[in-house]
């Protein structure tokens, strides 16, 4: 009788998968040690990958951290932009509080992927203020309707009201409070009647200084 085969070595993943492999466990390893503490065999363990195969992939760590820090910027802004684009039936205050509400999703889902873009800011690389800039400019067109139905023109302040908008949103999600965090519905209805309620304040009462950001 013939002797069975063994099973021999795995099978090697194709390559599209290897790099997805590796790239989510490096954006993991970059979030929580960053780019100067993260180590390529670390990244290979979590991918499950030889440390050859992720050099092979991605060459060296500056490559990959590089990499790493473009997927998540194009993952953030498709998800969010997707998000911030549709809705178009909903009122200005009701579009602002959904648009709150997906970004803390966002984060939620993604809890590493904030961490990647401040990362790659004190790199040298502004990966998260060309993100918040590329995503402005959906929102603002967005938010621009709907202010038209109030008979504002806001022009270029709505681009720094936006640009406002996600800072107090990354603040927020960033914040360590002293005990346990506020619910979250509560802090996405803060946000939600402080940007509606004080740019219609604005509007209404100091409109000098919309003309002034014309």
């Amino acid at each position: 009788m013939p002797r069975k085969r063994g099973p021999g070595r795995p099978r090697k993943l194709p390559v599209d998968d290897q790099r997805a492999l590796t790239l989510a466990a490096a954006r993991h390893v970059f979030a929580a040690q960053g780019p100067q503490g993260a180590t390529i065999e670390e990244i290979a363990k979590q991918a499950g990958l030889t440390r050859q195969t992720v050099y092979e992939l991605f060459g060296d760590k500056h490559s990959l951290f590089a990499q790493t820090v473009a997927d998540v910027e194009e993952q953030a802004y498709a998800t969010i932009a997707e998000r911030g684009s549709g809705d178009a039936d909903l009122d200005l205050k009701s579009w602002a509080r959904t648009n709150y509400a997906n970004m803390f999703a966002y984060v939620a889902e993604n809890p590493d992927a904030l961490p990647v873009l401040q990362e790659a800011e004190r790199a040298g690389d502004p990966a998260l203020t060309r993100l918040r800039s590329r995503l402005a400019e959906i929102y603002t067109e967005a938010s621009g309707r709907r202010w038209a139905e109030y008979g504002i023109e806001p022009g270029r302040a709505d681009t720094a009201l936006v640009a406002m908008y996600f800072a107090m949103t990354e603040a927020l999600v960033n914040l360590n409070w002293p005990d346990s965090a506020p619910d979250r519905d509560a802090l996405i209805d803060l946000l939600t009647e402080f940007t509606i309620g004080g740019v219609l304040r604005l509007y209404s009462q100091t409109p000098d200084v919309i003309e002034r950001m014309r």
